[in-house]
């Protein structure tokens, strides 16, 4: 595929993000010369944080959900935080951006509650993933097989429990974005 210098990495979020799920994959892509940018529902220029059970910092949008063109980009991030995956399941532009990465045959990373995204896309049916414990029942609902690991990859989906596993999460999304394990395949390819 592309080394991580010539990648190009977005991350779809709403406020209360989880402030490091957001942050860490963000600083550390930059840092080692990728392309990130972040993108939330229409109207958004900022989005705030959740931190420590409080209101975290903002973070600058660069684009409207409904205005990104997959082509563009090589992986999807889904932060977690109760809210932000939340919100963002109930948005049909953000669900609809989720499939529209799958078909592509594009690797979508989510951490945290950042999974129920892919059960409102209807992605993890017979995958397994990880995900914060309380999303469990939610997943096996879907039909997937939920696991307590710190990092999961099937398929080209990239799943974590929680921010403890940022360094696992980080590094899995590089590998696979990089070539190294597990590339989903487009649809109808």
């Amino acid at each position: 595929m592309a080394t991580i210098r010539e990648a190009r990495f977005l991350i779809m979020a709403t406020d209360g993000f989880e402030q490091s799920e957001l942050e860490v994959p963000m600083r550390r892509l930059r840092a080692a010369g990728a392309t990130v940018d972040i993108a939330a529902p229409e109207g958004a220029s900022e989005i705030k944080g959740w931190h420590d059970k409080n209101w975290g910092t903002k973070v600058p949008v660069d684009l409207e959900i409904a205005a990104v063109e997959v082509e563009d980009y090589d992986a999807l991030i889904l932060p977690g935080g109760q809210m932000n995956p939340d919100v963002l399941r109930m948005n049909d532009d953000a669900v609809a951006l989720v499939q529209e990465f799958v078909d592509a045959g594009k690797p979508i990373a989510a951490i945290c509650h950042g999974p129920w995204l892919l059960v409102e896309a209807d992605l993890v049916d017979g995958k397994t993933v990880t995900s914060w414990p309380s999303i469990r029942t939610d997943i096996e609902n879907a039909g997937g097989e939920w696991v307590d690991r710190e990092v999961v990859v099937d398929d080209g989906l990239i799943t974590s429990r929680s921010p403890r596993d940022l360094d696992a999460f980080v590094a899995a999304i590089i590998e696979i974005v990089e070539g190294g394990r597990d590339r989903p395949q487009p649809i109808n390819a």
